[in-house]
């Protein structure tokens, strides 16, 4: 495919490696736990192969598709994505589970247009970018407008409400800005009106505190608050360097709530041992490193921003994910790119990389 397509090589190592662990981890992890609520212990894995499977094809079209296709679908994906966000916060409209309505419902398929939000906020951020080019220095051109586009994605998620998922959009706008030109200034206005937000979205919700408590001492609540982290730091210290083995987790028994979702590199880590979890954290560091590598070839504005964006933004997810199960991060669910259950997310992520693979056939 390398020789064939033009690819990057070591980048398509990296994503298909990723995706093989996680459709393992995803069984692994999920059939005790499907096996009890549903009496089926493959139904969340065969979704996953589902999702898998469409996204390899998403994968597929868009690393063939050359980027000036990509920007093409710019503004339309930009309106898309605006609309299915207002409807997900709509009651009747957006399906609600665990406080938080997150979902719409697709012909039987559970649809998180947070997902596609990510996404499509680089792409805008791409595009625009590049367009302005020289304007950017200025408040007016280079910030204000980016502003309101990315206030509107951020205040219609946490409305769902989905903290976790903001904070990654805050820190892309961010990233992406810096990257392309902002006057440092505008840029630390930025970051002044982004603390009191952020503050009063903690403060204002009762268990966003008690999370931010709990990370500084889970032990002051294990039963409760602190249950999360504390059965993550049991999984990781009983997988020591080798693992138990695959399968062989005791955590995923009902103990470590979300296994299969939120908090599955600590079972990475249980049944793979420190030398699983290296694994993993050395093929995103490699997808991370290829990512940047290829944003510092290209020639094109566009073609730059967009590589730096993807790259960032499946990197950020890897870094937070880990981070949290290691209880460096106050507790927030989110998933791990192309390992953690979630047909939204998995497809999302195979498509950035599609469009990752697609900029490296065309590094100009």
């Amino acid at each position: 495919m390398r020789d064939g397509l033009g690819i990057d090589g070591w980048l398509f190592f990296a994503v298909a490696a990723l995706l093989a662990i996680g459709i393992t981890m995803v069984l692994s992890t999920s059939y005790l736990f499907s096996q009890e609520r549903f009496s089926d212990g493959t139904i969340f894995f065969r979704k996953q192969l589902t999702a898998a499977g469409a996204g390899v094809i998403a994968l597929c079209i868009c690393a063939l598709m050359p980027p000036a296709g990509h920007r093409r679908l710019t503004y339309p994906l930009l309106m898309f994505t605006l609309l299915v966000l207002a409807l997900v916060v709509i009651p009747g409209v957006g399906l609600s589970r665990g406080g938080a309505r997150r979902w719409l419902s697709l012909g039987g398929y559970l649809f998180q247009p947070a997902e596609l939000a990510k996404f499509s906020l680089v792409l805008y951020l791409a595009h625009s970018l590049a367009k302005k080019g020289e304007k950017m220095r200025t408040f007016s051109f280079g910030v204000l407008p980016h502003l309101i586009v990315g206030g509107l994605f951020l205040g219609l998620i946490l409305l769902e409400p989905d903290l976790g998922t903001a904070l990654i959009l805050g820190l892309i706008l961010f990233l992406m800005l810096f990257v392309g030109g902002v006057n440092f200034y505008h840029l630390l206005l930025i970051g002044l009106m982004a603390l009191p937000v952020v503050a009063l979205a903690v403060v204002g919700a009762e268990y966003r505190l008690r999370r931010l408590l709990v990370f500084l001492d889970p032990w002051r609540d294990p039963s409760s608050s602190g249950f999360q982290i504390i059965q993550s730091y049991i999984a990781f210290g009983s997988g020591q360097v080798w693992g138990r083995g695959l399968g062989e987790s005791r955590q995923k028994l009902f103990y470590l709530p979300e296994a299969h979702t939120d908090f599955i590199f600590s079972v990475i880590g249980e049944e793979l041992g420190f030398l699983g979890a290296i694994v993993v954290l050395a093929l995103f560091g490699l997808l991370v490193l290829r990512g940047f590598q290829l944003t510092a070839k290209m020639e094109e504005p566009f073609n730059q921003y967009l590589a730096f964006g993807l790259t960032s933004l499946l990197g950020l997810q890897a870094f937070i994910h880990m981070g949290v199960v290691m209880g460096l991060m106050p507790t927030k669910g989110l998933v791990l790119p192309f390992i953690s259950y979630g047909g939204s997310a998995m497809v999302m992520n195979l498509v950035e990389a599609g469009m990752l693979l697609s900029l490296s056939r065309w590094r100009l």
